[in-house]
């Protein structure tokens, strides 16, 4: 594909963003590219709203994969492009329409000129929530596509186009949703002693659980609980019955995520007890670490020096990726391609440099011809 023809594609994807497992819109636009393709070496399966579609090989020893996750967030877009979302309260924040199109150029790529080895690529729904790659990993279809060494990558909104970054070992960390629900009892605001208030008790559950990290964490290990939302009450003059917490639990080990855990659930015991009320937690979406096979990181450096584009060693960051249940079983690697965005990711001005689609490309077909 050419660059116009590239960022022609992203601009489409940006425009129809859609939440986990409701991509059907995404879906039949990726089939319509697909079917576009010379078909000769294809073969193309739909699973669930996401699509396997696998390149045989002219003389295959192994099967080589590549994931690219498909869905938006739910966030509202303020970039103020020709091209923002169309779909209200929805946007590709984290860079998916990038993914899906680097994906889409060297697939025709492959399909023009087949590799050595069997490809298969991934287009995987629902990365931001309620997670697919486990389930797409546990699939009939992956069963009989299933590759021996899978890789991916993700934008990096603080690196220049041209530069890609990973590193052996841990790249993100082990992840958790966290939701804690509180019920007592309400009633008036000059009769607190008839009533279990649950904005005292939430606000004792949220100063409490920092010390979990502070006290209960080896130093040497690392861990974050974030709580980022709390809901609770109706008016100023009555006292809450009811209250929500929303947060986050990131760690560096799947150990120290079992840790953090069972420190939780004690901590709101005490909670329960102390506030006379009942309390519940849920985990949400689990996402398992990214851990890069050293050998292959090793390769793919080679191949990036190769390409002319820069590497550089990425340090461990505390962001989750549920490409991580895909490495869990197979060997591989993510890396980082620099788009040079000032918004970061996640954010609703996020304005990757479209530039970088020629390096993803590249940099993509050549793993895949190589690995």
């Amino acid at each position: 594909m050419r660059e116009d023809q590239l960022i022609k594609i992203r601009r489409e994807l940006h425009q129809i963003p859609e939440l986990g497992f409701k991509e059907f819109e995404t879906q039949k636009y990726l089939l319509n590219i697909i079917d576009n393709f010379p078909q000769d070496y294809l073969t193309v399966e739909k699973w669930e709203t996401g699509i396997f579609v696998k390149v045989k090989g002219n003389d295959p020893e192994k099967t080589v994969g590549y994931r690219a996750d498909i869905d938006g967030l739910p966030l509202e877009e303020s970039t103020g492009l020709t091209f923002s979302s169309k779909h209200k309260g929805r946007m590709h924040a984290c860079g998916h329409d990038f993914h899906m199109t680097v994906a889409l150029a060297a697939l025709e790529n492959l399909a023009q000129d087949p590799p050595k080895n069997n490809i298969v690529f991934m287009f995987q729904p629902a990365e931001e929530g309620p997670g697919g790659a486990e389930p797409m990993l546990q699939s009939n279809a992956m069963q009989r596509f299933k590759p021996d060494v899978i890789f991916a990558l993700h934008i990096a909104p603080d690196l220049p186009v041209g530069t890609v970054s990973t590193r052996a070992g841990l790249l993100f960390a082990n992840t958790s949703e966290l939701f804690i629900d509180l019920k007592g009892k309400g009633g008036h605001a000059a009769y607190p002693h008839q009533t279990r208030d649950m904005v005292v008790a939430a606000s004792f559950l949220v100063s409490n659980l920092q010390q979990i990290v502070a006290r209960r964490v080896d130093p040497l290990d690392s861990a974050v609980i974030t709580i980022g939302k709390i809901t609770g009450g109706t008016v100023q003059n009555i006292i809450a019955e009811e209250a929500r917490l929303e947060g986050t639990i990131r760690t560096m080990s799947p150990q120290a995520m079992i840790e953090v855990k069972k420190e939780i659930e004690k901590m709101v015991k005490g909670a329960e007890i102390s506030n006379d009320c009942s309390i519940s937690i849920d985990y949400g979406s689990n996402y398992y670490q990214v851990e890069n096979d050293a050998d292959y990181v090793q390769a793919f450096t080679e191949i990036v020096s190769q390409t002319g584009y820069i590497y550089e060693e990425a340090a461990p960051a505390m962001t989750g990726e549920d490409f991580g249940y895909m490495l869990k079983e197979i060997p591989g690697f993510m890396f980082w391609l620099g788009v040079n965005s000032e918004a970061g990711l996640h954010h609703s001005k996020l304005t990757p440099d479209e530039k970088a689609l020629e390096v993803g490309k590249t940099i993509v077909v050549e793993g895949l011809r190589k690995l």
